[in-house]
């Protein structure tokens, strides 16, 4: 039976405390723009509105999903998303198998080259007019073709691949299976926890990004939506320019709005979808992380 001393009791106590104030004030702001965005827009302009609607009303979400370019917008985010963290987990699987073969050729050569790429940025005039010669600018490749390699997740994944005992890999061999059917039908079945956590990190970046869109993008046809938030929520004047648009459309929802409680509306759409993916993926998140760190 374990004993536990007063110092004990107390340094939990002391856990439990700050673990809930960190939580309360991690949760509070994505609480106080969930409560805005469901209370009607001039009532909201009074001020007060914090831990629940004071009036509510749905003509926030209403007039957010009233425009048709928030759902191209969409199709762009969810399109680079689907593709950009496909081609990622494929590409850097492929090259971190590589890379954990010890009698590849010049392996430590392309070790140091890649680790340069880790502390050294060309800048963004370079990497600019590298995209504009490339025909990336206005492509929508420019989302995609970019990100298809980290150094960071290579690493990740190649000290997995080197904990695989090399036994199975010659067995396979003996039994005639090549690289490729060794890399597919053997080794990647194996790794299916660290890829998830690779596919996780990744697809949450692919959705948050805006930036490279801003810079590299001039298309409204290439507007992911985080982009189109971040035009909303930092100018005001879009912000009553989607409004009267909104009201446009529905002239019912016009007293129901206002640009900050649109802005909340827009906040809370763009990011419940991640919020709703993100807890079913948790356990392969948090299982190829540790492995990743401790078979490394």
């Amino acid at each position: 039976m374990n004993i536990r001393s007063k110092g004990d009791k107390w340094f939990d106590a002391f856990n439990v405390i700050i673990m809930t104030a960190i939580v309360v004030l991690t949760i509070a702001p994505f609480w106080f723009a969930l409560v805005g965005s469901f209370n009607q827009g001039l009532d909201y302009m009074r001020g007060g509105v914090y831990f629940w609607p004071r009036t509510f009303t749905l003509s926030n979400y209403f007039s957010v999903f009233s425009d048709q370019t928030i759902f191209h917008a969409y199709f762009v985010t969810i399109s680079r998303t689907i593709v950009g963290t496909a081609l990622h987990v494929a590409f850097t699987a492929l090259v971190a198998y590589g890379m954990s073969r010890r009698a590849l050729a010049g392996r430590n050569v392309y070790m140091i080259v890649m680790m340069f790429t880790m502390f050294f940025y060309g800048g963004l005039v370079p990497t600019y007019l590298l995209y504009k010669d490339l025909g990336l600018l206005n492509n929508f490749l420019v989302y995609i073709i970019p990100t298809m390699f980290s150094v960071w997740d290579m690493i990740i994944v190649m000290s997995f691949f080197r904990s695989i005992p090399e036994q199975i890999i010659e067995s396979a061999k003996i039994d005639g299976a090549g690289e490729y059917r060794i890399f597919l039908q053997l080794i990647l079945p194996l790794t299916k926890p660290v890829l998830a956590a690779i596919a996780l990190f990744n697809g949450v970046y692919h959705w948050n990004a805006y930036t490279d869109a801003m810079l590299f993008t001039t298309k409204e046809a290439l507007e992911p939506v985080q982009l189109f938030l971040m035009r909303i929520v930092t100018d005001s004047s879009e912000a009553s320019k989607f409004g009267e648009q909104a009201a446009s459309v529905m002239p019912e929802e016009a007293k129901q709005i206002s640009p900050e409680t649109l802005k909340l509306a827009m906040m809370m759409a763009t990011t419940a979808p991640i919020l709703v993916i993100y807890p079913f993926l948790q356990k392969y998140f948090v299982k190829g992380v540790l492995i990743g760190s401790v078979k490394g």
